[in-house]
């Protein structure tokens, strides 16, 4: 194997494997709930407890891993991650489960957050713009692949294959790390790392998640909820405080003082809401609405994942002579039409009709990541790489919680009027469900007024929703563009984020 792209398959298998545990498990719960008898609050935070851990420590360890080392961080990241996963198909009860996922969020973080450092570290040029571009590539691939490959080993297996299957791609990397990747970090940071930030930094993040996630459920505008919501902005003001007064802090304030990381970071907020997001009500719409299984929904969605990969190469050759904003903005663009697209669906629709939306909205997300990976990476010198990966996976992650979080609560709503306009009147029960996606379910019961009643309004909330995202992309590519600026990068304005980094020693 040619040692000079040990690092990019590394970091692009782990990617992959780490963003396709957040969808993968999504197609086992019902095997999970039989086998272990969960209960719903169980079930749930088999899903919740990784991102919540993900998101609340991706941007702590980005920070750490360049003072600590980046490969050091990320190779303790993949040894949590892979024993987490054995530990997941090992587990003998709910509360286990939940609590070996959340091991497993952190030493995703762990990874996640140093991708995009080793890469900057390791690359540069036009080396850089092809490892960029396939990160970006992969980093869309997973989250469509998930139904697909959970499907697969559901089907042909069972529920604890889909955890470990982890185990031997993480020995894999483990070699390919051993095997090639340097070691980097910032030669220039003394002293103990800032310690001090990290408590409210992580109790912020954790806390504003925990509320997204439970807003749905308890009322947005209930004391919870609220609560929640004031504690995250107290911590944060705190880690603010705390930050200001450092000479070495674990996030540099500056670094938002270049308009640059902010049309980066919201541009991929964006992405993150309007695409990732949107896709978990894609996938329930072509498996409870339509009817397909896990595996028959991720070959429905093979033509998103391909244009991802063909766009992210397309955007990788631009990179060199069309500015970052443009690009970005394009993939905006790209995905907020398709979106639009999707509202032709009706009730007699096939998955066709989403067919050249979904497209659109692959190739959007192909474009943006990339770019936006490069806009993040070209603000700042490469011994702080680190922190600009974990910002900008802090961003993504987020978006995701906000876009699913915000997209739900409209369906449930749509749901609600349609109901109470079909049927007279809207059960709380029966809007739970079909909000839920649950409508194969209430077809099964024998009740065709309700079931149609129950599809039409999944329609109608789905309608809604691909118009909000379509908006939400729209005004990310509007930001991008007045926001990213050549002049805010450390390069030559012909590769913003190409120039070569300096050479690293092993610590």
């Amino acid at each position: 194997m040619n040692r000079k792209w040990t690092t990019l398959i590394a970091v692009s298998i782990a990617t992959f494997m780490l963003l396709l545990d957040i969808t993968v498990v999504n197609v086992a719960l019902p095997e999970i709930q039989a086998d272990l008898g969960a209960s719903f609050d169980e079930l749930r935070w088999v899903i919740d407890a990784y991102a919540l851990a993900l998101a609340a420590t991706i941007l702590i360890f980005g920070s750490l891993a360049d003072r600590l080392g980046r490969r050091r961080i990320f190779t303790l990241g993949l040894a949590a991650f892979s024993g987490a996963s054995l530990a997941s198909g090992l587990a003998w009860a709910p509360v286990a489960l939940d609590i070996f996922r959340g091991v497993q969020g952190i030493g995703g973080a762990m990874m996640l957050s140093t991708t995009l450092a080793l890469i900057a570290a390791a690359y540069h040029g036009s080396d850089r713009t092809k490892a960029l571009t396939v990160w970006g590539a992969t980093n869309a691939a997973a989250v469509a692949a998930g139904p697909l490959i959970g499907g697969l080993l559901v089907e042909a297996v069972n529920w604890e294959s889909i955890f470990f299957v982890n185990v031997p791609i993480g020995l894999l990397t483990a070699w390919l790390v051993v095997r090639g990747v340097p070691e980097s970090s910032d030669q220039n940071a003394t002293g103990r790392p800032d310690y001090a930030g990290l408590l409210p930094l992580a109790g912020s993040a954790s806390l504003l998640v925990l509320a997204l996630f439970r807003g749905n459920d308890d009322g947005w505008g209930s004391a919870l909820i609220l609560g929640l919501f004031a504690a995250s902005a107290i911590a944060l003001a705190a880690f603010i405080a705390i930050e200001s007064r450092r000479e070495q802090p674990l996030l540099d304030l500056g670094l938002f003082r270049k308009p640059s990381t902010w049309g980066a970071s919201l541009g991929m907020l964006a992405t993150a809401i309007s695409v990732f997001a949107m896709f978990t009500f894609l996938v329930l719409y072509i498996q409870s609405v339509l009817g397909y299984d896990a595996l028959e929904t991720g070959l429905r969605l093979l033509p998103l994942t391909a244009a991802t990969f063909v766009a992210a190469a397309i955007a990788g050759r631009l990179g060199d002579s069309v500015p970052l904003r443009y690009l970005i903005a394009a993939g905006l663009m790209l995905a907020g039409i398709g979106l639009l697209i999707n509202r032709q669906v009706s009730v007699g629709s096939d998955w066709t009709a989403l067919l050249a939306g979904g497209t659109l909205m692959g190739a959007g997300a192909g474009v943006v990541i990339p770019s936006v990976a490069a806009a993040a990476l070209g603000t700042v010198p490469v011994a702080k790489s680190g922190m600009a990966s974990g910002l900008t996976n802090s961003f993504r992650t987020l978006g995701v919680a906000v876009g699913v979080a915000l997209l739900g609560a409209i369906v449930e709503s749509e749901v609600s009027s349609s109901l109470a306009a079909s049927l007279g009147s809207a059960p709380a029960g029966l809007v739970d469900q079909v909000a839920s996606g649950n409508v194969d379910l209430i077809a099964a019961q024998d009740r065709p007024q309700v079931a149609t009643a129950a599809k039409s309004a999944f329609i109608t909330g789905f309608d809604t929703i691909s118009l909000v995202a379509s908006l939400i992309a729209f005004a990310g590519a509007i930001v991008a563009l007045a926001l990213v600026r050549q002049a805010d990068f450390k390069h030559d304005p012909a590769e913003p984020a190409l120039a070569p980094a300096p050479a690293r020693g092993s610590r």
